[in-house]
């Protein structure tokens, strides 16, 4: 595959379909490849002829998710220019941030967005666009370039997690390296419906949105709106969705406030980005007779482990190595041989410290375990892990079983300093409505961990949130639950 937007979307049935938008004014839209490529091309030519944007050079994005994102994408992805998707949450000091490391020389914008790309300090060239509304005709647009693997494609920024966004840059081998996912975890087949409810400018989004699916032969759907839990179930059902990849804050958001029921066109649940609790698991499971894949990635690496379609879910695992990927754990922590990941970034941006190469391995600074059949199972970042009177805490046994108490929406698990103990375990806790914070159900809650796991892990703190800090991802912030701790 030497040119994505040429092998995958010029190349495909024109008539085939590609696109299923659901816009934010309640419209939908269907759109075949065809209409894709001519959107590419089109805006393709007004960078080149209207902008002058160069071969290696980049190209911000600032719009939702609707074809007009992906339209932009594809563009770049067709004349080599590096592409910097950037999420319509980011407020203006992150988005001031992806613009001084990133240094693109144009910005594609929804019009809505105006005030805080402006607010970000952007006084340069500007394309805006609003929905699918078609720009002023150019000139011819140019000839597709010819691309090598290590060509740079894509920057992504990391979520934050654990200190400052880097910013990865990938090369075109990213693209292509997307069928090893797609094939043995994502896995729709050529005709279906994938969702894939990331936003535009994540890493996940940026593969599984509408590149892992049009390499299957599958078409995506692009919803512009909030998440909302009982409309999530209701567009599932009324646009036969075939395959669903959420965000695990997703799952459980759904399985705690909404009714959970059957949905015919069904096949395929996928989740990546953070553990499903047993819980989770066993509520869509039972609900919709379908287990949820789990599957485990990073901006800088895409995607390394999963679930594959058929094999039977293991609670709490990330699955196995996708193949010929090679993972090592090493005292603990996740190890990968990038040299075998073919979505392996090149380097680092701006003042981040660069990758040792692929010659060296990749430490993931994610601590796992491995059980005999070779799946794998998340315990924490290595400093998530909990040491509470010499025993070792891994967050996530904790906080599964704080989440399978019925008065449990959410809950997040870290340390807290403690003068006899070193540290104790901290719980922050948000409850599902019709449920109080008190001291009789923080008791509760302990004692419950108590039944559920080894006693001496239980949360000697329970504190009571109204929502948990997360980046705009979904991830939860630990590094600041345990600031303010």
């Amino acid at each position: 595959m030497a040119n994505f937007a040429v092998d995958v979307v010029e190349r495909a049935p024109a008539e085939r379909l590609a696109i299923v938008e659901l816009a934010r004014d309640g419209a939908r839209r269907e759109w075949s490849f065809g209409q894709v490529a001519a959107t590419a091309r089109e805006l393709a030519a007004h960078l080149h002829h209207e902008h002058g944007v160069l071969r290696g050079e980049t190209v911000l994005t600032l719009v939702g998710n609707q074809p007009a994102w992906v339209a932009a994408m594809v563009a770049c992805f067709r004349q080599g220019y590096v592409v910097l998707p950037c999420n319509e949450q980011l407020r203006a000091k992150d988005l001031a941030l992806r613009i001084a490391v990133g240094r693109p020389v144009v910005v594609v914008c929804d019009e809505r967005n105006a005030s805080v790309l402006a607010a970000a300090g952007w006084d340069g060239p500007t394309v805006w666009v609003a929905g699918g509304r078609a720009l002023p005709r150019a000139a011819a647009p140019p000839p597709p370039a010819d691309l090598a693997p290590l060509d740079p494609c894509l920057i992504t920024f990391t979520s934050g997690t654990a200190g400052a966004p880097k910013a990865a840059l990938h090369g075109q081998r990213y693209l292509a390296g997307q069928r090893v996912q797609a094939e043995h975890w994502l896995a729709p087949q050529p005709g279906d419906l994938v969702w894939c409810t990331a936003a535009s400018g994540w890493s996940k989004s940026a593969r599984n949105a509408f590149i892992a699916p049009w390499i299957r032969g599958a078409a995506a759907l692009l919803h512009d709106a909030r998440f909302d839990p009982a409309e999530r179930l209701t567009l599932l059902a009324r646009e036969r969705v075939n395959v669903l990849c959420m965000a695990p804050t997703e799952y459980r958001v759904i399985a705690k406030r909404a009714t959970l029921r059957p949905i015919a066109s069904l096949r395929g649940l996928v989740a990546a980005g953070e553990p499903l609790n047993p819980e989770v698991l066993r509520a869509w499971q039972e609900a919709t007779g379908l287990q949820i894949r789990d599957g485990y990635g990073q901006t800088e690496t895409g995607q390394l482990t999963g679930t594959a379609p058929g094999e039977a879910v293991r609670a709490g695992s990330m699955g196995r190595p996708l193949p010929g990927i090679g993972l090592t754990i090493d005292d603990g922590e996740l190890v990968v041989d990038p040299a075998s990941v073919p979505t392996f970034f090149l380097r680092y941006l701006g003042d981040a410290p660069p990758p040792d190469g692929d010659s060296a391995l990749w430490r993931t600074g994610d601590r796992v375990t491995r059980d005999e059949d070779g799946f794998v199972f998340f315990e924490g970042r290595t400093d998530d892990v909990i040491i509470s009177a010499g025993y070792r805490i891994g967050p996530f046994e904790v906080e599964s079983a704080l989440v399978a108490h019925e008065a449990v929406a959410e809950a997040a698990v870290v340390a807290a300093p403690d003068e006899e103990r070193g540290c104790v375990v901290r719980a922050v806790v948000v409850l599902r409505d019709g449920f109080a914070a008190s001291g009789d159900l923080a008791r509760a809650l302990q004692d419950h961990v108590k039944q559920q796991t080894a006693p001496y892990k239980y949360p000697r703190r329970v504190d009571f949130v109204a929502e948990l800090p997360k980046t705009a991802s979904g991830k939860v912030r630990r590094a600041l639950l345990r600031e303010q701790g």
